[in-house]
Formats: C-alpha cells, structure tokens, sequence
C-alpha cells in the first residue's frame, strides 16, 4: 500500500519561538524530523507542510521536500489533509514537526500494522514510561487502551491512576496514521467538546465513536515544546554523538 508522510510545520509557536527552525546540532528541528522519516523506508513521500517560507527553504536545502499551506488553517490535521488532497495515496501517516528523534523503526511498524489490518481507519503510537517520568507532565499525553489495543482515552492527566506509583503509563507520541478517506472525514467533522477541555485533537475520533489503534514500541520520547526541551535534545543529541564517536 502506497503511504505519505506529512509532517505539519508552522512558524508561530507560543512557547517556543521559530521551534521548527531551531538547531539541534547542525541542522533545523523539522530537518531532523524529515530525515527520520526517510530512514524508516516505508514512505512514497515524506513532505512538509509548513505556512512559512522560511522552513520550506530550509527543508529544500536539505535535499527534502517542502509545501506550501495556509496560515488560516487551525490544526496540524488540517495542514496534513490539505497536502493529502493534492498526493492522493491511500495511507497518510502524520508526524509531528516536533519529534525530532522518533525512532524509524517505530513509524515502520505503525505502518505495517495499519497495512496488516485494512479494516482500521487510524493509528497511532505509545510507548511504557515510568509514571514517576511522566505524571505531573501535562505535555506528556497519556493514553488508556482497552484489551485488544485500542484507544480508550488520552489525557494530560495521570490516567489510568496508579496509587502505588510504581506501575508504567503508556506516553503517546506525535504520530497518527489514516486512511485517506477517513482522514478527509475527520478534517470535517466538527470539534468536540472534550478536545477543546484537553487541547487533544485525538479526542475527537473518540467522542465520534472511533477507536484508534495503538502500536506500542521502543523509542525516545524526545518532543519540542518548550526552550527545556530544546536544550534537553541538544544535549541528548551531543552524548549519542560521543557515545558513537567512542
């Protein structure tokens, strides 16, 4: 099955100013983000889409390929069906311009998981994290999943509750996989009551009925919010660079 990357790309950001376009070693964040993509080597295409210029050059100069969307449009999801209405394959995997050392061998299994079960409309990806890493962070988005692997609920809160604190939480992480026609429904349907309560785009499918699968790996959980973040990935790019030059 053919299958696009789309990695959303915008200028403004509240906590983190031009966060796209920040060096982690030598290259931009969403450069970055662009290479992992490529080197999972399950992608037709792997475009950013961005509203700014500024990161369309940077991706170009890089050797990537970059397009053009409105800065009206409200989402990363909006920006991804755009490009997806122009490069009509019929998986689209959207990842976050923010997750700079997400694992290519976990985009590859998302894909291969939604190539294997063709009658599941989205997916996504998790990993266990020790609730004392991930608790109190309400960046860190946490999911609940029934028995056979399917989104229940995803929450900044600590859920499920754990009274012991030693137990794991399942982190999502910024990567969803549609099929295209259901990505072009969900660009349509209207916001839900408890996206808008959680910042959670993901809560929509859910309030609509939908349950997303999730694809539990091993990956860095690394993504870019605030200059904390930043600085955490320049340094955690900085020892794996030592680590591999040793």
């Amino acid at each position: 099955m053919r299958t696009l990357c789309v990695i959303p790309s915008r200028w403004g950001s509240t906590r983190l100013h031009a966060k796209a376009l920040q060096l982690i070693g030598d290259r931009p964040m969403v450069v970055h983000v662009w290479q992992r993509a490529n080197e999972a080597r399950v992608f037709d295409r792997v475009i950013v889409a961005t509203d700014d210029v500024r990161i369309r050059n940077a991706v170009i100069g890089f050797g990537g390929e970059a397009m053009m969307t409105s800065r009206a449009l409200k989402s990363g999801t909006d920006r991804v069906a755009v490009v997806a209405r122009r490069v009509p394959l019929p998986l689209v995997v959207n990842l976050q311009g923010d997750e700079p050392f997400i694992s290519p061998a976990a985009l590859a299994g998302l894909v291969r998981a939604m190539r294997a079960d063709p009658a599941c409309p989205f997916g996504t990806i998790a990993r266990r994290v020790r609730w004392a890493d991930i608790a109190s962070n309400p960046n860190a988005v946490k999911i609940v999943t029934d028995a056979r692997g399917r989104a229940i609920y995803f929450s900044r809160a600590p859920v499920p509750f754990d009274w012991t604190g030693r137990d794991e939480l399942l982190q999502h992480l910024g990567v969803y996989a549609y099929r295209r026609a259901f990505l072009m429904r969900f660009a349509r349907m209207p916001r839900s009551a408890l996206e808008h309560r959680e910042r959670l785009e993901q809560l929509r499918v859910l309030e609509y009925g939908i349950r997303p699968k999730v694809v539990v790996t091993e990956t860095p959980a690394l993504s870019i919010d605030t200059p904390h973040d930043l600085q955490r990935a320049r340094e955690w790019l900085t020892r794996r660079r030592r680590r591999r030059a040793g």
